[in-house]
């Protein structure tokens, strides 16, 4: 009888153990999505933009499970640096050192941890900033702290 007992407890307690295990959340291991080849996408590489005017930033972008933040980083390129996530070459305007360059950094909430949005964002160029080649940086974060960048280079005129 006590043999029996004993089996009993065992299976009990190996049954509560299995029972009372956590199931494992899942975690997000997956980079945020930015498509900068949609048809209403701007700016594009190699787009040309007139100081002194104002554009709008549009891009889709997506996650998996939940988009956080954007931001735009616009700098000069008069250097002719490299970012590894360009997409292919533009007209490039000789060295040149800059005197009065655009520079821009905006950081962008998204509300309600989409797994889709369409950012929106009007960019006023200055009319007295230098005209040449630019970087035009997108970078999105996903609320797990991932985050994907693209660089798109641009050219400011007169």
């Amino acid at each position: 009888m006590k043999t029996v007992q004993k089996y009993t407890l065992i299976a009990v307690l190996l049954t509560m153990a299995v029972a009372c295990k956590k199931d494992k959340e899942s975690i997000d291991t997956e980079k945020p999505v930015i498509a900068i080849d949609s048809e209403t996408a701007f700016p594009k590489q190699c787009s040309t933009i007139k100081r002194g005017t104002s554009f709008t930033f549009h891009s889709k972008l997506s996650d998996n499970v939940a988009l956080g933040s954007y931001s735009i980083d616009v700098h000069h390129n008069f250097d002719h640096h490299s970012h590894s996530t360009e997409i292919g070459e533009c007209t490039i305007e000789p060295i040149k050192t800059p005197i009065k360059p655009f520079t821009l950094v905006k950081t962008v909430n998204i509300p309600g941890q989409p797994q889709q949005y369409d950012a929106e964002l009007k960019i006023d160029v200055p009319p007295d900033i230098d005209p040449g080649n630019y970087h035009f940086m997108i970078q999105v974060t996903d609320l797990a702290g991932w985050s994907s960048q693209k660089g798109i280079s641009i050219r400011i005129v007169e």
